[in-house]
């Protein structure tokens, strides 16, 4: 193998909620390995913002305003960039949202809504894809797993749950699809930050740090929260034929997290 198994050149990738955050970072990381860029997001004021952020970085990225919750309009967005770019070689379903509630305060519509963007979306967007990569004689689908994926926690029941079986999605579109040359891997973020979770990461009235700021520091080895930029190169491993016989897997970018039990009290 060379560094050329690396390379996305002639590659078309379609990263979901696109705009900002994690799914920015790995856009850009691809589009450094010669992809050429799509996004979506919910609305035309993200896309229009995150177009304006790819201009500024040097990237010529399609945006396209879809909602990944409707089928229809799933449908009619991978038709539209395969007509514009080009069959889709990956997919990254990084769109989510996460609602901290309490799971006695939580109403089942706010579960829903968070298992129908988590979870339901991406089998949608994964469902719509496959024959397109089938055809093409192979493809790559990496879904945006969680620390959630693997441990509870308070007031995240219904992010949990949807983490949870995003990882089971992504063992058994491996298991079905696997023997068309299709990998279906899963990336795990540890805590990164990112607007999402800057409210866990501001300092207090009082100028101390946020408690949850000081809970992850301590249960994290490498002692820092993640930046979207430390997941540019297992995103690009992933999505790349580095990576062509991992299958099923979940990179967890989480430094450490999982391998530790905590500090003594």
């Amino acid at each position: 193998m060379t560094l050329n198994a690396f390379s996305l050149q002639g590659k078309v990738a379609w990263i979901t909620g696109a705009s900002y955050g994690i799914g920015f970072a790995i856009a850009k990381a691809y589009a450094q390995c010669g992809a050429a860029v799509v996004f979506n997001d919910i609305n035309r004021e993200l896309v229009d913002k995150g177009l304006e952020a790819y201009h500024q970085v040097g990237i010529q990225a399609r945006g396209y305003v879809c909602d990944v919750t409707h089928e229809d309009e799933v449908a009619s967005l991978v038709a539209q960039i395969t007509q514009e770019v080009g069959v889709i070689d990956i997919l990254v379903n990084n769109a989510g949202i996460i609602r901290r509630i309490p799971m006695t305060e939580m109403s089942a519509a706010e579960f829903r809504m968070v298992i129908d963007v988590d979870l339901n979306a991406p089998f949608i967007c994964a469902k719509m894809v496959i024959p397109g990569m089938i055809r093409k004689g192979g493809g790559k689908i990496i879904n945006i797993c969680s620390m959630m994926s693997e441990l509870g926690r308070e007031t995240v029941s219904a992010y949990a749950a949807a983490k949870g079986g995003l990882k089971m999605l992504t063992r058994n579109i491996a298991s079905e699809y696997g023997s068309y040359n299709i990998q279906c891997n899963g990336l795990g973020p540890g805590y990164i930050a990112t607007p999402q979770t800057a409210p866990l990461r501001e300092k207090q009235s009082d100028g101390n740090p946020h408690p949850f700021d000081s809970f992850i520091l301590a249960k994290t080895p490498a002692n820092r929260w993640g930046t979207p930029e430390d997941l540019m190169g297992p995103a690009v491993f992933l999505a790349s034929d580095a990576s062509n016989f991992v299958n099923g897997h979940i990179l967890y970018v989480d430094g450490g997290i999982l391998a530790y039990i905590g500090k003594q009290p």
